[in-house]
């Protein structure tokens, strides 16, 4: 969802008792934002300037417990409020699904005749309103290194633990760190000296671990890792490859069914390995084991879009709870979008969306067209001072031309990058193939941090007010900004908002992404696709496919999936494997 877009959702969504994620890496957006609420609350906004030892850290936890007290101020509120049209406290229950108690017990309260026996049940439903939970992201890989004045190397003061000190050190409770992006060992070795993650003697956390991953074999890993330290996770966050919004961290080729399928089948061995691990570990730190393993809960993301295919998720694997990210950027009562750009994510067709290559991180990023951000990036090429001002330097990686990193999408790089280019006199279609390759990286730094200081019109950095947008697929599929009652009907089926009833199911969707991926890379890698390495790695890519493809036709007779174009997308997306694995002699199939 980018930096900006759910910066601020807690405050909008959390009195409703919906969960929402905030971005907490970019520390100046944060103290925008800090400056923007503290207004709201009638209390002094102190700025935490750069000068102040950890500010990083310092801005995170202030922002944080900022946006903690005014959830809390306004659930207070909510409680109080009468049981009438228009009042939050019917709106908080109207938006429960159909089968929750407490909104049953509310349907009947509410044709139930003023008296003792009314009062009760207001009074029984006003103790369930509970407000959602205030969750953090940590993208793992932004991780840069920091320096005081004098050069020397801050001890825990990188990016990325000094976002997680700033959340560790916040009054935040029943709520979780949400890590992505992949291990970072610092960044987990710095939880040992966390002990707001540690769960009490009933076993009980006031700040939770979830963990991101793209596999099993991912969590096993991760998991193992935290549990020898002692350090829980309480549950895994399943994301399709690609299928997503943001950055896209695509697998060999496993596909999302048959990876729900191993979770389904593996989660009591996962619990049992690492409970074993964790329980030795808390107990060596001289701690009480515990008798049983704490609860880790499985959810799923990813280009989610009908009511159907989240009942299937809940009912078949067992799922605790599903994501829905890229739709709610059309609900400016949920997420924070500047205007041009909703106007544009409205009108998103499936064309608009692109697996890009504009990453400064070097990894796969959907990315709509069209933005302000991509405006401006052609403008600065077209005046011959391609790149951006690197004033973030979230994203600073690259030393082939420096000894400190710089980013791929600076202006430094970029130049120094195309003088070596020029030098190099290549042939004419290689270098402009390099060339695109160098000027297609985009500043993401501020072009997803702008769209919240644009909407609030607060300034976040002078004449840089560009804006990167970065959906999933799916939006192709919504056009309507809709309220979040309307949004939260869509997802429990009470109405479809979705014009297009051509969309795909989300398998076929991501089943058709990952074709697509791998007929995209194979034509790249053309010249050397029979070398051992690169044979081998597509040979175990097709067959990812084919046997997902076989899991799906065997899902669709168990579950009835059964609309014909289902099986009609499976054979064609089988025949298009089957074409380029013939045009480029990659492998022998075998159905697993």
């Amino acid at each position: 969802m980018g930096l900006a877009f759910t910066i601020d959702s807690p405050v909008k969504v959390a009195r409703f008792g919906i969960a929402s994620v905030v971005s907490i890496i970019e520390d100046r957006l944060i103290e925008t934002m800090r400056s923007y609420y503290y207004p709201f609350t009638n209390l002094p906004f102190v700025p935490i300037t750069t000068k102040e030892i950890n500010y990083r850290s310092k801005r995170i936890t202030d922002y944080l417990n900022l946006v903690n007290y005014i959830v809390n101020l306004q659930i207070q509120k909510l409680k109080n409020e009468v049981f009438e049209a228009g009042s939050e406290i019917m709106k908080y229950f109207e938006m429960l699904p159909d089968d929750n108690k407490a909104k049953q017990l509310y349907r009947r309260m509410m044709h139930t005749e003023s008296g003792p026996e009314k009062e009760g049940m207001e009074s029984w439903l006003r103790g369930q309103v509970i407000p959602g939970s205030i969750d953090v992201n940590i993208m793992t890989k932004l991780d840069k290194n920091n320096f005081d004045k004098a050069g020397v190397l801050v001890e825990d003061g990188s990016d990325a633990v000094s976002a997680l000190r700033g959340y560790a050190d916040s009054d935040l409770s029943n709520s979780s760190v949400v890590f992505s992006a992949g291990m970072n060992p610092r960044l987990y070795n710095f939880l040992e000296k966390c002990d707001q993650f540690d769960a009490d003697d009933n076993g009980c956390f006031r700040k939770k671990i979830i963990i991101k991953v793209s596999d099993y074999r991912s969590a096993l890993i991760q998991g193992k890792y935290l549990a020898k330290k002692g350090i829980w996770v309480s549950e895994f966050r399943i994301e399709s490859g690609l299928n997503c919004g943001g950055h896209a961290f695509a697998t060999d080729g496993y596909l999302l069914g048959p990876i729900l399928e191993e979770f389904k089948l593996k989660k009591e061995e996962l619990t049992a390995a690492l409970f074993g691990l964790y329980n030795a570990a808390v107990q060596l730190k001289g701690r009480k084991g515990f008798n049983q393993p704490h609860p880790i809960s499985i959810s799923v993301q990813g280009g989610i879009g009908t009511a159907e295919e989240d009942a299937m998720l809940h009912h078949y694997y067992g799922i605790a709870s599903t994501g829905w990210g890229t739709p709610f950027l059309l609900v400016p009562e949920a997420t924070t979008v500047d205007e041009a750009t909703l106007a544009l994510l409205s009108k998103a067709k499936k064309e608009d969306i692109e697996l890009s290559n504009h990453s400064p991180l070097g990894v796969p990023f959907h990315y709509l067209k069209g933005t302000s951000s991509a405006l401006e990036k052609l403008e600065r090429i077209q005046k011959g001072n391609p790149g951006s001002p690197c004033t973030e330097k979230h994203l600073v990686s690259d030393t082939e031309f420096t000894k400190e990193p710089i980013c791929t999408a600076s202006a430094k790089y970029q130049k120094l990058k195309i003088a070596q280019l020029q030098s190099l006199k290549m042939e004419e279609r290689e270098y402009q193939k390099q060339l695109k390759n160098v000027l297609d990286k985009e500043c993401l730094c501020i072009g997803l941090s702008n769209a919240a200081p644009l909407q609030y019109k607060t300034p976040f950095l002078k004449q840089l007010t560009a804006v990167t947008i970065c959906p999933g697929p799916n939006i192709a599929y919504f056009s309507d900004i809709v309220s979040l009652q309307t949004m939260t009907e869509h997802i429990y089926g009470k109405t479809n908002i979705m014009k297009d009833s051509c969309r795909p199911h989300m398998f076929i969707a991501e089943l058709s992404l990952y074709v697509g991926y791998l007929k995209k890379h194979v034509e790249e890698d053309a010249a050397t696709v029979q070398s051992p390495k690169v044979k081998k790695y597509y040979s175990g890519f097709c067959q990812s496919l084919i046997n997902g493809i076989a899991y799906y036709r065997g899902l669709q007779q168990s579950i009835g999936l059964g609309e014909q174009n289902f099986n009609e997308a499976l054979c064609a997306a089988e025949n298009e494997i089957y074409a380029i694995n013939e045009r480029f002699s990659i492998t022998d199939f075998s159905i697993a």
